[in-house]
């Protein structure tokens, strides 16, 4: 059974989806604003430095843990639906990433949709990912991570990254991960009446802008149809409440079927990136620790 204290984002996210539906022409500006008030459903992880930092011409936040390793980095990229979402939403879950894991979490703000359809989010993460190796990061001592939206990124960084030749991060974990642009997953139905905030009609939306016309099957934009060959090892995240489910059980099936490590943990009765209650909730807390205790001996702390 879930947590008193997890209740928080249902209720949170019924505020926000009632929000919308009442203001059904509310610009994206105020939307935006909205959103990014996420960061209040956790508690600061205390012990953890933040610091602003361009790399390659991108802003980003670093979150240093006091005491930490300064040669171990999780690049991380936000949620939103490409639309929404900032550095700054997802300020406290990092930080309780970072803490966790003893290493620094690099997150990237990268430029939204539509102003910067795909593949621009992607891009700009790889240019954070080349500046990371380019100030003598050893790739084997990085992982990706993100959520939602993000957590597509984060699987795309890799992939984009093999593409091009680049050396692969040691290792990648989804959070929530919205790999699915059609929005055809059973759970998109199953689901509708337990996840409060993720709703088909949102999310076929948000996949509009962001591909601009582009192809919802592009593997440089959905991983369900990309090649997972020679990926690093992923961990995988997600509520059994989410109308989201089966992008990762689909995504988790396709990666082991390519040779790649995988695990996917579904957590009962939780909510889409319930990790925002990161110091609240018990559930939030279980999960970041269990992320931080499978990629610490993966990117060699």
């Amino acid at each position: 059974m879930a947590s008193k204290e997890s209740n928080a984002i249902n209720i949170h996210y019924s505020y926000l989806l009632n929000t919308m539906g009442a203001n059904p022409d509310m610009p994206l500006d105020e939307i935006r604003i909205l959103f990014n008030h996420q960061d209040y459903l956790g508690l600061d992880a205390g012990g953890v430095d933040y610091i602003e930092s361009e790399c390659n011409d991108i802003n980003c936040m670093w979150a240093n843990p006091k005491g930490g390793s300064d040669k171990h980095v999780i690049l991380y990229a936000h949620g939103g639906g490409y639309l929404t979402g900032s550095i700054f939403s997802h300020r406290k879950l990092v930080g309780h990433l970072a803490k966790q894991t003893g290493c620094r979490v690099l997150s990237v703000d990268y430029n939204l949709a539509p102003e910067s359809p795909h593949p621009g989010p992607l891009n700009d993460c790889i240019k954070v990912y080349e500046w990371l190796l380019k100030e003598g990061y050893n790739p084997e001592n990085i992982a990706t991570s993100g959520d939602s939206a993000g957590g597509s990124l984060c699987t795309e960084i890799l992939i984009a990254s093999r593409d091009r030749g680049l050396p692969l991060p040691a290792a990648g974990m989804p959070i929530c991960p919205w790999y699915d642009l059609e929005n055809s997953g059973d759970s998109m139905t199953t689901n509708d009446e337990k996840d409060c905030l993720v709703k088909k009609a949102v999310v076929d939306n948000m996949a509009e802008a962001f591909l601009a016309g582009g192809d919802p099957r592009d593997p440089t934009a959905n991983p369900l149809y990309a090649n997972l060959t020679g990926l690093p090892p992923l961990y995988i995240t997600v509520g059994s409440y989410e109308t989201l489910l089966d992008d990762s059980i689909r995504f988790e099936k396709k990666a082991r079927e390519a040779g790649v490590e995988v695990k996917l943990d579904i957590f009962p009765e939780m909510q889409h990136v319930w990790h925002f209650m990161a110091g609240a909730a018990p559930e939030a807390d279980k999960a970041i620790k269990q992320m931080a205790d499978w990629v610490k001996p993966k990117i060699g702390l």
